[in-house]
């Protein structure tokens, strides 16, 4: 995997980390052409996460292109001490994806492409369970599915008109 750290225009410091890198071929009248197609996650390790595809004929611009993809897609995430605030499970196609809050000292307990999301996102207890498809790209569609649909407790007690610790 890439840990590259990166400044971005936003001025957030943003940790980059290559999920997949796959050689595509596409078949013309005068034979195949190669090319290299990247999944990349970026983060800033506390609550910005993004993630981007690149295809280039080498696989340092492939990523270079993933990664400035990703930079474009950053999306907010509220954390609550090192963990997300509820259950829920994101979905997209066959993919699902499970993410439970966990207490102190449980870990990233997550597989694949999602502990990579997670661990960019800046969530340090976590439990997850890949259902479904484990194609990389559909799980990270499906967490980010997830992630997006996260709601801040600080937010939702405020359109209730009561305190977080109202909340149950």
């Amino acid at each position: 995997m890439n840990n590259n750290k990166k400044i971005n225009p936003g001025g957030l410091l943003l940790k980059d980390q290559l999920i997949s890198i796959n050689r595509v071929t596409k078949v013309v009248k005068g034979g195949k052409n190669m090319s290299f197609a990247a999944l990349v996650v970026v983060g800033d390790e506390a609550g910005h996460v993004g993630f981007g595809t690149g295809k280039a004929k080498e696989v340092p611009n492939a990523i270079k292109k993933a990664v400035e993809a990703a930079k474009n897609s950053l999306i907010r995430v509220p954390l609550i001490d090192g963990t997300l605030p509820h259950e829920l499970i994101g979905k997209y196609g066959a993919g699902r994806v499970l993410l439970k809050p966990a207490s102190e000292g449980t870990g990233v307990i997550a597989g694949g492409a999602v502990r990579a999301v997670l661990q960019s996102l800046g969530v340090h207890n976590v439990r997850t369970k890949i259902l479904g498809s484990n194609n990389p790209h559909n799980v990270i569609r499906a967490t980010f599915n997830g992630l997006t649909r996260m709601k801040d407790p600080l937010e939702v007690a405020r359109l209730r008109g009561k305190q977080v610790e109202e909340l149950g």
